[in-house]
């Protein structure tokens, strides 16, 4: 590419800050803050602002996510039965997920099939669907569970409930909340890397076409061979690159790390900038954003009020709010044209 960063990409539009890609890294892990620290931006670093509440929609109406949840999970009795965003039947379920055996068997299974299997039918379709499917814009009953909340496994195998478990012993909360971003967006932290490292270090606008090893003197190392006709020599070589890619560049070196590569299936999301006035936005904004159940056919996948989420984004009097489009459930979105995306959008946002 052009420029460092990968799908990292931060710029600045008239006065709004604006993340095209990931907007925040995650405190649980922390090599993310560890290398800010190490470039000097850990006084840089900003948690998201207050109040720290993200929304389900449903029936067309925003439902808070109950305080003190795990992912959604009820960890307290009382926001769990006063929300509006399960139904009777649904909150009675879920409840029930105390009397559920453990699965024994070291078997993987997918997000959605571990959710229905312990807390129903409604808890899938309302948090795993939207939530923990969501964040990896993937099909809640493909994602495999150990590799994405490796957490839950290991909670259902040591307390049998997840229930009893997060009740028992809640995550102590972080007062700063989970996440941290840059005033400048994350294109701050890899624009700092970037400046960090020897001028010679980085070979923009160079592609790779293979990747083979070689042998000298008894001596075993890889050679990276460009598309310029160049080739580098090294002892490691880590590959940041899409599993499409590692497959092209790798079949030659291990045809069965290249297959598997070659296997693995991606699903893009579009991103869609709105910038408003203050007057031009009924609702209050009140949280970070929201999440969209599929039944809810909105052509969206979530919304997020970047303004009300981070420092730094907007101007005094100006909003910016981010809605995705796309991921596995609409693969077809990504056909849509800009303004088509936008108009998609708008229609969403408008009720809300």
């Amino acid at each position: 590419a052009a420029r460092p960063g990968g799908v990292i990409f931060s710029e600045e539009i008239d006065g709004f800050t604006i993340d095209s890609g990931p907007d925040a890294l995650l405190v649980q892990k922390p090599e993310g803050i560890k290398l800010c620290e190490e470039l000097g931006l850990g006084d840089r670093l900003v948690p998201t602002k207050l109040p720290r509440l993200a929304y389900i929609l449903r029936g067309g109406v925003l439902h808070p996510l109950p305080p003190s949840s795990v992912l959604g999970i009820p960890t307290r009795l009382g926001p769990f039965v006063t929300t509006r965003l399960f139904s009777w039947p649904g909150k009675m379920r879920m409840a029930a997920e105390v009397f559920v055996p453990a699965r024994r068997n070291d078997e993987d299974e997918s997000i959605g099939a571990f959710m229905t299997r312990r807390f129903g039918q409604e808890a899938t379709t309302y948090l795993a669907q939207p939530l923990l499917a969501g964040i990896h814009a993937g099909d809640v009953n493909r994602l495999s569970l150990r590799a994405l909340f490796p957490r839950f496994v290991e909670t259902e195998r040591k307390y049998g409930s997840l229930l009893r478990a997060f009740r028992s012993s809640p995550r102590p909360a972080d007062s700063n909340g989970a996440f941290r971003s840059l005033p400048g967006g994350l294109s701050e932290l890899t624009r700092t890397l970037a400046a960090a490292l020897p001028a010679t270090s980085i070979r923009l606008n160079t592609p790779v076409a293979r990747v083979s090893r070689s042998s000298s003197g008894g001596t075993s190392f890889f050679r990276v061979h460009l598309s310029n006709g160049d080739s580098l020599e090294s002892q490691s070589v880590v590959i940041a690159a899409p599993g499409y890619v590692t497959a092209q560049i790798t079949r030659e070196l291990d045809p069965k790390l290249a297959q598997l590569c070659g296997e693995v299936e991606y699903a893009s999301t579009a991103t869609i900038a709105l910038a408003f006035t203050r007057e031009q936005v009924a609702h209050p904004l009140n949280g970070s954003g929201f999440v969209v159940p599929d039944v809810e056919k909105t052509g969206i996948l979530a919304g997020s009020w970047l303004s009300s989420k981070w420092p730094h984004r907007a101007r005094e009097g100006r909003l910016l709010l981010r809605t995705f489009a796309g991921g596995a459930r609409d693969p077809r979105a990504m056909d849509l044209s800009d303004s088509e995306l936008v108009d998609r959008s708008m229609r969403a946002l408008t009720p809300l």
